[in-house]
């Protein structure tokens, strides 16, 4: 492989996590640097969760601060996002994943600075370089900015439904297998490989794995063990300058099942029944990527996705075919009746 004289990596500088953060996010923007102007990009519940009070705290310090309400994080609200960002200094996105990814994808067309602020962790979109954009009905992964600063307040985020904290994990929990692919394009095609990345990535699922018995509802240690891991997730994809460290084709098979089955699961859960699949193909121990599923309360099968299996099974056909990367899944995809097999094998669907 080539030698790469240079690189270019963007890392998060300064990350507040813990209880009762969100106090610090002024003084954060002060010591980064950041101009006068912001606009907080959020929504309706979490203006009311952690919006008014990140307000509060920026105007404190001097900002001039505006806001801007929005839904989900599609082309027309991204447009809207970027058109009344266009005068700002930066931005700060507050509230799940989807007014994150608005506030980075604008921040990143703008070329102006982003600060994270999550009110739940339902994925990795915390601290990564990439947004997810509706458009047409379909979900794509753009190049986003990675955030400057994250204040992640740990006594708002284990507030969310347990649902979200869960499928969080799941998300961080896929790394095990999105390294497996990444390694395999990295023999067999010879694609770009970092072995820090692969690091990174590598030690966040096994962050989820090991303290999978401290992921509770109610339990605030837990949003601390899965922002601790999706940071550390994010840092692997801004230096391997690809979401290659936390997503392959247990990603490939939630993208082509969520346009099957849409508004059925979320993103994470999706991506964990994946997980348990694809590291079967891989030879690897799947009963524990499983059991771990099980015990942090994460669905593992089709009926606690809320789909079909007959959607399972179209899904694993066609996952191959979501973007041009190699993973185990070759580039000829599975049969119906291999991946029929490999859904009854693992216990995805029923036998």
């Amino acid at each position: 492989m080539e030698f790469i004289k240079s690189k270019w990596m963007q890392l998060p500088r300064e990350i507040y996590a813990g209880h009762d953060v969100l106090k610090n996010i002024g003084e954060m923007c002060l010591r980064l640097g950041m101009r006068e102007k912001a606009l907080i990009v959020t929504g309706e519940i979490t203006w009311d969760v952690a919006g008014k009070e990140v307000l509060k705290y920026l105007e404190e310090s001097g900002f001039d601060v505006d806001v801007i309400k929005t839904g989900a994080a599609t082309v027309p609200n991204l447009e809207a996002v970027i058109k009344k960002a266009e005068e700002m200094d930066f931005l700060v996105g507050v509230g799940g994943g989807s007014k994150i990814d608005l506030a980075k994808k604008a921040s990143y067309d703008l070329k102006i600075p982003f600060i994270s602020v999550p009110t739940s962790a339902a994925h990795d979109g915390i601290a990564s370089p990439r947004a997810s954009i509706r458009e047409n009905g379909t979900t794509l992964s753009m190049e986003a900015q990675e955030p400057m600063g994250i204040v992640a307040d740990t006594s708002i985020i284990i507030q969310a439904p347990y649902r979200y904290l869960a499928a969080g994990a799941a998300d961080v929990l896929a790394n095990i297998t999105a390294i497996r692919d990444w390694e395999l394009a990295h023999k067999l095609r010879n694609e770009r490989f970092s072995t820090t990345a692969y690091g990174l990535a590598r030690y966040s699922a096994e962050a989820i794995m090991e303290n999978a018995d401290s992921i509770k509802p109610g339990l605030e240690e837990s949003a601390w063990i899965v922002v601790k891991a999706i940071v550390v997730s994010g840092m692997a994809m801004s230096i391997a300058n690809s979401s290659r460290p936390a997503s392959g084709s247990e990603h490939l098979f939630a993208h082509a099942l969520e346009k099957l089955a849409p508004g059925k699961a979320l993103h994470g859960e999706m991506v964990g029944v994946g997980t348990i699949m694809m590291m079967y193909l891989h030879g690897g121990d799947w009963k524990r990527i499983r059991d771990v599923l099980r015990s942090i309360g994460a669905p593992v099968t089709a009926k606690e996705l809320g789909v079909e299996e007959e959607q399972i099974i179209e899904a694993l056909t066609h996952a191959h075919r979501i973007r041009k990367r190699y993973t185990i899944l070759g580039t000829r995809g599975l049969s119906k009746e291999a991946a029929k097999n490999l859904a009854r094998i693992t216990g995805v669907i029923g036998r």
